[in-house]
């Protein structure tokens, strides 16, 4: 191995606020070598992104300081720069790729534009010579028909596509170290492993140091040379990668390594009443181009798809990003325009329009992706918790509102007096909690949980799961999950369809689906998530 190009050593993080300093990372030491992946592992709040965020001063200054340590890239100590000696660095010896796409990607310019702007900026090129690299680099890392592409913007992509978009504007400008921070955890399995291939490619040919930050300890076993363990700030262990996996040292690295969804699904009932019913769904959105805007073609996200979920049980809509899972979702429960018939219970509501449907959103709830983005930061807890109550519930006094509120955190596993907190004062895992007692307040029949647990650690993941079917059990609850997690539906679902461009191209019992697939697209999204052996080649493609 060569001379590291990254020397961290005894790196501290704190924060101040209200006169209180908190140390977030604690004389922290590590370093990474041209070539080399480094990953850093741990839960939420152990200090992972924090210490990569330090790497090139992206924390929120004067607020954070570091009372010791040193960042030293090419032997230049990095937190001695000024503002304009890091800016020569960003994006161009130094690159990151962040955890959430939708808060990094500018949601008023178009995708050419914020791949383009760093090119200009840094190389200098021409808006020609810009589009063209645009277009290679949204090809490598797997974008459909990137010309189609170009003129989008975020909002108009899935969370996959937003996230190979931020990975191939951290490649723009070939770094010499790459800092991803849980780059794949908004990715199903097989565009995952397709861009974990992607970037060992990239390394080796650009002999390219990667700092990779994650909680998927699958992904760390595939990717990385060595590993940092981190808990409460500090390196609790740190070694090759193959050490740590077959003999980890540390009890909390044990715990990792042994935290992943388990349990089984609530027993099939065929009896049991059918609460969400739709058949031969399709949602279809209108390409329109010329002058005029005529349409001249359809974008077939959803295209005559049949389903059912029956009281207590757990329908699974697995797939990759841009299959349909959550249009289908969405569908459902009248959030998008749809055609084919949708039954709730016993009232056909396809028709139904949004003032029609209001009534009925207390019996039909939807937890969304990511809980950051769906909960209000300028309502507490209560707040966010109470406002469905205050609507479908106008009759509760305010006393007997907060009863309910209390009890529905306490069912979720919070402490009842966090609800006069703020959502960003709580963990990944603790929103997503926050999320689901906001939906189980108001007593309904019918949850839609679209990715719930895609931006979780391990260990808060087995956590959620095991809440989950608490739940269902106990209010006989009827769930649609969707997830590009196989081993989280797995642990979940009586029932899965595999969804493909649109279509189901699998439908049947959990355990048929995930012990015997039919199909040749099925058995490459069991091989990508249980490290089976590989799919027949093309069968997955982006």
């Amino acid at each position: 191995m060569s001379d590291p190009i990254l020397k961290i050593r005894d790196l501290s993080v704190a924060f101040s606020q209200g006169g209180k300093t908190n140390l977030a990372v604690d004389h922290v030491s590590f370093e990474i070598s041209k070539g080399e992946t480094v990953a850093l592992v741990g839960e939420s709040g152990s200090g992972k992104s924090v210490s990569a965020l330090s790497i090139l001063k992206l924390l929120p200054y004067p607020a954070a300081s570091h009372p010791s340590g040193t960042i030293l890239f090419k032997g230049e100590d990095l937190l001695d720069n000024d503002e304009e000696d890091l800016r020569r660095v960003r994006g161009d010896d130094i690159t990151m790729i962040f955890q959430e796409p939708m808060t990094s990607l500018n949601p008023l310019h178009s995708i050419e534009r914020q791949i383009g702007e760093i090119l200009q900026v840094h190389r200098g090129m021409s808006d020609s010579e810009a589009r063209k690299r645009v277009l290679e680099l949204l090809h490598q890392v797997g974008i459909k028909e990137p010309e189609r592409r170009l003129g989008a913007y975020p909002h108009q992509l899935s969370g996959g596509q937003r996230q190979r978009v931020m990975i191939a504007m951290s490649l723009a400008n070939d770094p010499e170290l790459l800092i991803a921070d849980e780059p794949t955890t908004a990715l199903d399995v097989t565009v995952q492993a397709q861009i974990l291939e992607l970037l060992a490619e990239l390394q080796r040919e650009r002999d390219m140091a990667m700092l990779f930050i994650t909680h998927d300890l699958s992904v760390v076993r595939k990717i990385s040379d060595r590993v940092c363990v981190m808990q409460a700030g500090r390196i609790v262990e740190q070694g090759p990668t193959k050490e740590i996996f077959d003999n980890p040292q540390e009890a909390y690295t044990r715990k990792l390594l042994e935290a992943e969804p388990s349990g089984s699904p609530p027993k099939t009932d065929e009896s049991a009443p059918v609460v969400m019913k739709g058949d031969d769904i399709k949602v279809w959105f209108p390409i329109k181009r010329g002058l005029m805007r005529r349409t001249v073609d359809h974008v077939k996200a959803v295209d005559g798809i049949s389903v059912k979920v029956r009281e207590g049980q757990t329908l699974g809509v697995v797939g990759e990003s841009g299959s349909g899972k959550t249009t289908l979702g969405l569908a459902l429960v009248r959030l998008i325009s749809s055609e084919g018939q949708i039954r709730f219970e016993d009232k056909q509501i396809d028709q139904y329009s949004f003032r029609q449907m209001r009534p009925m959103r207390d019996a039909v709830q939807v937890v969304f992706q990511d809980p950051f983005g769906s909960l209000s930061p300028r309502m507490s807890v209560a707040d966010i918790v109470e406002e469905g109550l205050k609507i479908h519930a106008a009759e509760l006094t305010a006393e007997e509102r907060d009863e309910r509120v209390v009890r529905a955190l306490q069912e979720v596993g919070l402490d009842a007096e966090s609800r006069h907190r703020y959502p960003h004062e709580f963990s990944g895992g603790q929103r997503q909690r926050i999320a689901i007692a906001r939906a189980i307040v108001l007593n309904p029949r019918f949850i839609m949980l679209d990715e719930p647990t895609s931006a979780l650690d391990m260990s808060v993941q087995a956590q959620v799961v095991d809440l989950l079917r608490d739940l269902q059990k106990r209010h006989n609850l009827a769930y649609m999950f969707i997830s590009h997690d196989l081993k989280v539906v797995r642990a979940l679902a009586n029932e899965v369809i595999v969804m493909r461009n649109g279509e189901v191209v699998e439908h049947g019992p959990a355990k048929q689906i995930f012990d015997d697939p039919q199909t040749d697209y099925t058995r490459a999204l069991m091989a990508a998530a249980f490290n089976l052996e590989t799919a027949p080649e093309g069968v997955v493609s982006q």
